[in-house]
């Protein structure tokens, strides 16, 4: 029988799974502990057991926060079979470790190539593909359409017109941006689309890979443009005490109007406003760069030290398939990678697929540099988001850190 089970711990769970985990068992940690996305898993997970009835599964699921330190130490020790991960430079970390197995057979095997050409090169290190994506999705903002309605406000299309609308809605007492920085990535994406639109994506992932300061005038520019939202108070109070979860009610009991986020929120909306939150681009600052976007993408990794490879890899192949990725994807409301699946006819889903097609892609802030580059960096902006008169500071440390991770002489 599948022996299927859901952890919710954090570090010491790493010893209980290396003691419970026979010899010929699969394995798997995974990072998916929201309820959406874990009941689509376990369901995948036990339609998997089905089609392979011969193989034992020890699935364990982690809380996001407490799982990102934890595999590091999974990995180095006595790693599981399977572990769930991110794309681009989080992935590269430990590929340039030698943590993560090299899974190109299954590329080739099943033209891979072609069928996850959205996600390929955000997966290849070196000519060769380290694991498998299984979904990704658009950021932007959220808002309540009725608030907005209320005030005789429109989808802000520029960056005047945003700051606008946020001016309204504060002088309607009314907060215009939910966001809990608690866990330091949602002030992130707030630097991600002010410099995208500021400097462009080119010189975004310039900065991403330690190649410009952060004492850069342009980057400068960008804090400039934030203080813009900062200093008039258009952000929740209080928001570095809430996690991104616990600043979600703002948003759903009208006393805040707008969330920068991920689609992954949408499965959370009540039903009762579910009709009346919209979705916009995030606003055009500079007309003269190109558009950028967030489209994180989530993945799935063979540990370069796992002892069951052989069921992994078919683990791997599953996932890759275009009927599970299309069932999964709709379930969480996400978009999947296999180029064949179709994405669920639902209007947020529809908007952040056109969008995506007609903009060039990042991953996010902590995805795209190297962790203890992200680390700095994001603590930065949160406390930027609290104390803006510290912006020569932080960017002095922000800069100083770059030098030293990057190597950088002079």
């Amino acid at each position: 029988m599948s022996f299927i089970r859901s952890l919710m711990g954090g570090l010491a769970a790493s010893a209980l799974i290396s003691a419970t985990a026979m010899a010929g068992t699969l394995v798997i940690n995974s990072d998916q502990a929201d309820p959406a996305p874990k009941k689509a898993f376990d369901e995948l997970v036990e339609e998997f057991k089905q089609e392979n009835p011969d193989i034992e599964i020890q699935f364990n699921t982690f809380e996001k926060e407490s799982y990102k330190t934890a595999i590091r130490n999974w990995l180095t020790s006595e790693p599981p079979d399977v572990v769930y991960w991110y794309a681009g430079n989080r992935m590269k970390t430990f590929v340039d470790r030698g943590l993560l197995e090299d899974v190109s057979d299954l590329w080739d095997k099943d033209d891979l190539h072609t069928k996850l050409a959205p996600a390929r090169s955000s997966m290849t290190i070196d000519g060769k593909q380290w694991g498998i994506p299984y979904t990704y999705y658009q950021w932007g903002v959220y808002y309540r359409k009725d608030i907005f309605a209320k005030a005789g406000l429109e989808e802000p299309k520029t960056w005047d017109e945003f700051l606008a609308v946020n001016a309204k809605l504060k002088a309607d007492g009314v907060t215009p941006i939910a966001i809990g920085t608690k866990f330091l990535w949602t002030a992130a994406g707030w630097f991600d689309y002010i410099n995208m639109r500021v400097n462009g994506l080119d010189f975004h992932i310039e900065l991403m890979d330690g190649k410009v300061p952060y004492t850069d005038e342009r980057v400068r520019a960008v804090f400039e443009k934030w203080k813009e939202l900062v200093e008039p108070g258009y952000y929740l109070e209080n928001h570095a005490s809430y996690s991104w979860q616990e600043a979600q009610p703002f948003l759903y009991n009208g006393s805040a109007a707008m969330y920068l986020i991920g689609n992954f929120i949408t499965p959370n909306f009540p039903d009762e406003i579910r009709d009346q939150i919209g979705f916009f681009q995030f606003p055009i600052i500079n007309e003269a760069v190109g558009i950028g976007e967030d489209a994180p993408t989530d993945t799935i990794h063979i540990p370069a030290k796992a002892k069951n490879k052989e069921d992994a890899r078919k683990f791997l192949a599953y996932l890759a398939r275009a009927d599970v990725q299309e069932r999964f994807n709709e379930a969480i409301l996400q978009l999947p990678v296999h180029i064949d699946a179709k994405a669920k006819d639902d209007p947020f889903l529809n908007i952040g697929a056109e969008m995506l097609s007609k903009a060039g892609t990042a991953q996010f802030y902590d995805r795209d540099t190297p962790p203890e580059m992200a680390k700095i960096g994001m603590k930065g902006f949160q406390e930027f988001m609290v104390k803006p008169d510290r912006m020569d500071k932080i960017l002095e440390r922000l800069e100083k850190a770059r030098k030293r991770i990057f190597k950088v002489k002079g």
